[in-house]
C-alpha cells in the first residue's frame, strides 16, 4: 500500500491524467478499501458500532462484499459533486485518487 500511496503522491493532479483508467495502479479492497474504511468510514457503517450517529442500519461496509453493494454510494458520498462523507474530516486528495481508482478503474468482483 506504501508504494500505491506513493504512487498517488506523484501523480496528484487532474493535469496528469489520475482519472483515466487506462494507467491506473491495482487499488483493491485488500490493499487500499479494507483499510480506507476502517479508518474512515466504520466509526458509523460498522455492524458491530454502538452510536452509528444516523447512519442507517443497513447501510454497513464490514466486508468485501458490502463495499462492492454500496460501492456507487461511497463514490458518490466521498468524491461526488456534493461530498458529505466522511462527516468527521475532508479526505486528502490522495485518499480522493486512490478512492476513485479503487471504486471506478479497479474490478470490484
Amino acid at each position: 500500500m506504501i508504494g500505491l500511496f506513493f504512487l498517488a503522491c506523484q501523480t496528484n493532479s487532474l493535469d496528469t491524467g489520475w482519472e483515466n483508467c487506462e494507467n491506473a495502479p491495482v487499488v483493491n479492497y485488500e490493499n487500499f478499501g479494507e483499510g480506507f474504511l476502517l479508518h474512515s468510514c466504520q466509526g458509523c457503517h460498522a455492524s458491530t458500532t454502538e452510536n452509528r450517529y444516523g447512519a442507517p442500519e443497513n447501510v454497513v461496509f464490514d466486508t468485501k462484499e458490502h463495499s462492492i453493494e454500496w460501492k456507487e454510494r461511497i463514490r458518490a458520498t466521498t468524491i461526488g459533486e456534493s461530498p458529505t462523507m466522511p462527516p468527521a474530516g475532508v479526505l486528502s486528495e490522495e485518499e480522493e485518487i486512490m478512492l476513485y481508482w479503487w471504486l471506478v478503474c479497479n474490478d470490484q468482483e
